[in-house]
């Protein structure tokens, strides 16, 4: 009898094996086309078209008929910007919050106003309705043409009218493309494009058409006419409470075109059994949409983005109670959202939040499985390129589909990966210079364009697998590199390799003899290269001449005594640029951007040296594999010490997801700069 996981397995995902010789092992699981359903598989589905194509996904093309927000089933309907919805994701979820004269309003959070259901609403209030705000935001910019909103279709005011013909006498409506601050601060500013400012309005159902344009922040706000100060008069004359005219059943926003981004995202899909990851495929067609009808353009202004990432459990996230010691343990997720009381509270509408003590009961932090989930991929732009992530058991998969032309987009028909079998439980490596194997600081730096010497250690578990080993190793460098030695055993005397060939990219090294769970030795390579990058890591792979199979990529971990980088990154210095950027220092090594008013923002201050005049300064982001995910412009700066706040977004206003980052000051000028490095860790 098959096991529960086994049966899983076979239910949840489709195989297509190779037809090679009988020693292949690589197969295919494949999502759409003739593998699985893309609406039976997905967490997140944002503006995304199921229908249009059997088996393929593409953005929803928006019509001016049918309001944008009956296309949204994932609202979060927060009482400001400041609170934080659990699971809510900036870009991906759509939001929806009242602000009520600087107060978040509890008792109105406007799900009435966007449910498609015209006869629900708000009742109309007396007073302090022009202190009062609604802010939407469909988390993507889509084509806007029109907003408006319409009345409910029965009911009464108390005077008798009937609520189908009760006007808005006076309002305004502002959007934006981006996250602007009067946006995040949940204030009642207007944003920053006016859409409709109307003083005189005297029709129950209303629509503001527009030039069509990218918008993702939509507000409305109530505002005064000359009616309700009659109202109002006549209300202390007859010394009784009546409410001011105006009742709101629905907002509308209308659309054509399709959004600047449409996301899917896959389940955490477990595949059965760990393996590795090849190469990522896809089939795709381009369109664009002319006089009504769908034409396939191959130089559509459209791209797709894919990111991966795997993992070795089934949850990325570690949730975490409060022990009485004031200490965190660690809590399922369903324990974490059912029973435990969130840290910060108010105690009614018009206060401030109020912390709780961290104790039993509370919810403490939640935090990255970095030991068994890689992060996000960068995103792969063609089909067929190497995966380059680390085995694992499950995956997940985030797909964005964007549109730089309101008819342009990109139909997505099939997708698939290459997995086989482990040729290890793990292999891990480690890199240090070979004449600083500890570094004080714990990273191995190097100078810019010069030839250096690096360890290379080696080791490899076959514990918790019965797997048949390897007796290749590649390092990659990104340069040419030269072999110095392979050196194996306990001893780590020099042996010969079998074979070495110094690629373009770094080294290939046949080892003389097989790592199996019966021969695992210690092993060690000594080489020299140059680094010409700031910040790269050293993607290493082992791989098995004796089956056709796919490589499995080397972790950067602890694995010798005689190194203390635990890690293959390293970071590059240059020696001949004066330090106009020194004394680089941030306020704490992990911060947790998450709205609750504590650790917030990280404090970074340094010192510009040397400067003729001001010039431009940005903070630059970098993941731990060289990868730039965010350059914060700061603006001009001139000579002297600085400081600046920085809030874990990027330039576009996106929260960067957990993990660990390289933070730089670099000048926008012909000055030439060595850089800082400072390593800083973002929670939620």
């Amino acid at each position: 009898m098959c096991s529960s996981r086994a049966m899983t397995y076979l239910i949840l995902l489709f195989f297509i094996i190779l037809p090679q010789a009988t020693t292949a092992q690589v197969s295919h699981w494949q999502l759409g086309g003739n593998g699985l359903a893309w609406s039976e598989n997905d967490t997140t589905r944002l503006f995304v078209d199921f229908e249009s194509t059997p088996g393929a996904i593409q953005p929803t093309y928006f019509t001016p008929e049918e309001t944008v927000f009956s296309q949204i089933d994932n609202w979060a309907f927060w009482r400001d910007p400041s609170d934080r919805v659990f699971d809510y994701l900036d870009g991906e979820t759509p939001r929806m919050w009242k602000w009520n004269h600087g107060i978040p309003d509890p008792s109105e959070n406007g799900s009435w106003l966007i449910d498609a259901d015209p006869a629900t609403y708000n009742p109309p209030k007396a007073s302090d309705v022009e202190k009062e705000t609604f802010t939407m935001d469909v988390a993507v910019p889509v084509p806007a043409v029109a907003f408006g909103f319409i009345p409910p279709i029965e009911g009464f005011r108390s005077d008798g009218t009937p609520l189908k013909t009760d006007f808005i006498p006076a309002f305004q409506v502002t959007a934006a493309t981006v996250s602007e601050p009067p946006v995040i601060e949940g204030n009642v500013n207007p944003l920053s494009t006016v859409l409709a400012d109307v003083d005189n309005n005297f029709t129950p159902e209303v629509r503001v058409d527009f030039e069509r344009q990218y918008l993702r922040f939509v507000r409305y706000r109530r505002q005064i006419s000359l009616l309700d100060e009659e109202r109002e008069v006549n209300t202390i004359d007859n010394l009784s409470s009546v409410a001011l005219l105006g009742t709101i059943s629905e907002f509308q926003l209308f659309a054509e075109g399709v959004p600047q981004r449409s996301i899917y995202k896959t389940k955490i899909t477990d595949i059965g059994e760990s393996v590795n990851f090849g190469r990522l495929f896809w089939k795709g067609t381009a369109f664009r949409m002319v006089d009504g009808v769908p034409v396939k353009t191959p130089d559509a202004q459209a791209v797709l983005k894919i990111e991966m990432r795997t993992g070795r459990d089934e949850s990325p996230a570690v949730f975490h109670e409060y022990m009485d010691t004031g200490l965190e343990r660690v809590v399922s997720r369903d324990y974490f959202e059912n029973n435990l009381r969130t840290r910060f509270l108010r105690v009614h509408a018009e206060a401030d939040l109020t912390e709780r003590q961290p104790k039993p009961g509370i919810r403490a932090s939640i935090s990255y499985d970095a030991d068994n989930w890689t992060f996000w991929s960068a995103p792969f732009v063609e089909s067929g390129q190497p995966i380059s992530l680390n085995s694992g058991s499950y995956l997940q998969l985030r797909i964005t589909m964007e549109s730089a032309s309101f008819d342009d987009w990109v139909r997505l028909d099939s997708l698939w990966i290459e997995t086989a079998p482990l040729l290890a439980g793990d292999v891990q490596g480690e890199l240090a210079r070979l004449d600083d194997p500890q570094p004080a600081r714990g990273f191995t730096e190097v100078s810019l364009g010069e030839m250096t010497d690096f360890v290379y250690d080696l080791k490899a578990d076959f514990e918790t697998v019965d797997a048949p080993g390897f007796d290749l190793l590649r390092i990659r460098t990104g340069n040419r590199t030269q072999f110095k030695s392979l050196q194996l055993g306990e001893g780590l005397l020099d042996t010969a390799p079998t074979e070495v060939t110094e690629e373009a990219d770094g080294l290939l090294i046949r080892l003389p003899e097989r790592i199996t769970r019966a021969n695992n030795p210690p092993l060690r390579v000594v080489f020299g290269t140059e680094v010409f990058e700031f910040a790269t890591n050293f993607h290493s792979e082992v791989l098995d001449t004796e089956r056709e199979v796919l490589p499995q990529p080397v972790v950067g971990a602890d694995v010798s005594e005689a190194l203390s980088t635990n890690s293959l990154r390293v970071l590059g210095i240059s020696g001949e640029s004066p330090n106009f950027v020194q004394d680089l220092n941030i306020s704490a090594p992990v911060f947790t951007p998450n709205g609750d008013g504590i650790n917030d923002e990280l404090n970074i201050s340094y010192a510009l040296y040397r400067l003729p005049s001001a010039v431009p300064v940005v903070l630059d982001v970098y993941r731990l594999d060289g990868r730039r995910v965010a350059q914060v412009e700061i603006g001009q700066q001139d000579s002297g010490p600085q400081t600046l706040r920085w809030d874990g977004r990027d330039a576009n206003g996106a929260l960067l997801p957990p993990g660990i980052y390289l933070t730089t000051i670099s000048l926008l000028s012909d000055f030439s700069v060595a850089p800082q490095f400072r390593t800083v860790g973002i929670a939620y």
